[in-house]
């Protein structure tokens, strides 16, 4: 099957000097959750912004490799074109519009539709998903709770029609009912609105309980990916990213103290 989105061996350099990705390829197939694991300072978040354009914002750039979305190449589009071209980004920390409504949240991401129509309809699918944001459509944003406002940016990325939609942490500072609550709702979006999902996540338990296929980042680099049930199987990902031991109990990271690379993690 083709690939929806193919990042080939990408660089990505800030403010000219700092390498942060060294040959960075991944695949999305259409229809997949795709995870993207790894610890703080690893790439995730950058990957994303290399993908949906937002590295110029920081004085980031690809120099070199390539990213195609629907067999057309990306990495050198401004990021209002790769919105329309159908690629939404939902970025980590929540970043709604504190001064707007919930609901004028929403029709900010509706600025290319014109039909109102459509848009009433739309609203009422992110409230279909959402519904506590239908009592909290006219409050303002920053006044709702940090998981209401993880509704809303997600809900806000599903108005922007997108064909795929990148998520940066949805569960960062949630409570552990909450992010069930919005990982549950991901994959309802995935399975019920065919939306493909391109998912950057700390918690890889959660990440690996709705995705297809998942990559694990080291460093700049991939190193490993596979099918999520061989990476539920394997000795490397219970130990470092699901904190089981060959034995079942749980370990924390902090007691880690050499991180046992298998060969084949070697590129």
């Amino acid at each position: 099957m083709a690939a929806m989105l193919e990042v080939k061996n990408i660089e990505v350099t800030y403010s000219e000097v700092i390498l942060v990705l060294k040959g960075m390829s991944l695949q999305v197939l259409e229809g997949q959750i795709v995870a993207i694991l790894g610890n703080n300072g690893a790439g995730k978040s950058t990957t994303l912004k290399a993908i949906s354009g937002l590295l110029k914002s920081e004085d980031g750039k690809v120099t070199d490799g390539s990213i195609t979305f629907m067999d057309e190449r990306i990495d050198r589009m401004d990021p209002e074109k790769i919105v329309r071209k159908g690629i939404f980004q939902v970025m980590e920390g929540r970043k709604a519009f504190e001064d707007l409504t919930v609901e004028e949240n929403l029709l900010v991401a509706a600025h290319t539709i014109k039909r109102r129509k459509q848009i009433r309809k739309d609203l009422e699918i992110v409230y279909h998903y959402f519904p506590r944001l239908t009592q909290r459509r006219n409050v303002l944003a920053g006044y709702i709770s940090g998981g209401e406002q993880q509704m809303l940016v997600i809900g806000r990325g599903l108005m922007a029609h997108p064909r795929l939609l990148l998520l940066d942490e949805p569960s960062m500072g949630l409570s552990p009912m909450l992010v069930g609550e919005i990982f549950e709702i991901i994959r309802r979006i995935n399975k019920e609105e065919k939306v493909t999902i391109l998912l950057v996540e700390q918690n890889a338990r959660m990440a690996l309980s709705i995705a297809d296929h998942g990559y694990v980042m080291e460093s700049g680099r991939i190193v490993l990916d596979d099918s999520v049930d061989k990476l539920n199987e394997n000795e490397d990902i219970k130990e470092f990213y699901l904190g089981l031991t060959e034995m079942g109990t749980k370990k924390s990271y902090r007691d880690v103290k050499h991180y046992k690379r298998r060969k084949r993690w070697l590129t």
